[in-house]
């Protein structure tokens, strides 16, 4: 069912009627104090995947259960409500068709995209026009893809040559490999970048012969280059 507009108000069933004279949801509300404040767990989930935001904390005697996106308490930020006497879940404008309320607290969105990342908000309607408002975050992942090494020279001379690395992807979070084990850096020898995609070696050993890798990662996932040979000449 779907949130009347302003302008429909008329013949609504009593409780709405009274939710919508004691709560307007274009304005701000009075959060009365709390010992253990109404929040909603962050949570981070994969592309795709089935998602629950659980509250915490969540006060005894609510009457009705809102759900927003964002921060501002406005219609155009309703996902939807549920009076908990009544079990009628009843939605706004930013119901996709994929979120649903429970009488537990929780807001389930099914098959999150990108676009379902972003702060959440839910209130409580407590006895005596009071509330409770809590907040949370939802991060949405794609699966890492697997990233690119190229070496400058994969064939170099002892205390003669340098060599650097790049990593090509779009994650942030990077990680370097020899010989398949976390890279142990040398700091007089070796620099990286400060967005961590590349590698400096300067000047080349010999115990600098091997396989080299960048492993990249997110909270759901990682995966590593193919593996780039280094072969050091010497005398």
């Amino acid at each position: 069912m779907e949130f009347p507009a302003a302008s429909a108000h008329r013949g609504l069933v009593p409780w709405l009627g009274l939710l919508l004279a004691v709560f307007p949801f274009c304005l701000p509300i009075w959060i009365p104090p709390t010992t253990a404040q109404l929040s909603i767990v962050s949570t981070f989930a994969a592309e795709g995947q089935d998602v629950i935001l659980r509250t915490r904390n969540s006060p005894p005697g609510a009457s009705v259960l809102i759900w927003y996106r964002g921060m501002e308490m406005k219609y155009s930020n309703l996902i939807g409500y549920i009076p908990l006497n009544l079990n009628q879940y009843i939605t706004g404008p930013k119901y996709s068709g994929r979120e649903t309320a429970k009488l537990d607290g929780s807001l389930i969105i099914r098959k999150v995209t990108p676009s379902d990342l972003g702060l959440y908000m839910v209130v409580a309607v407590l006895p005596k026009h009071q509330s409770a408002i809590g907040y949370g975050w939802l991060n949405v992942y794609r699966p890492v893809s697997v990233p690119t090494l190229l070496a400058s020279n994969n064939t170099v001379t002892e205390n003669e040559d340098a060599v650097v690395m790049t990593c090509y992807t779009d994650e942030s979070t990077i990680n370097w490999l020899f010989n398949a084990e976390s890279l142990l850096f040398n700091a007089e020898r070796m620099k990286l970048s400060q967005d961590q995609r590349t590698l400096t070696i300067d000047p080349i050993r010999r115990e600098d012969a091997g396989n080299y890798q960048c492993k990249v990662s997110n909270p759901i996932s990682s995966i590593e280059s193919a593996p780039v040979e280094l072969d050091v000449k010497y005398q």
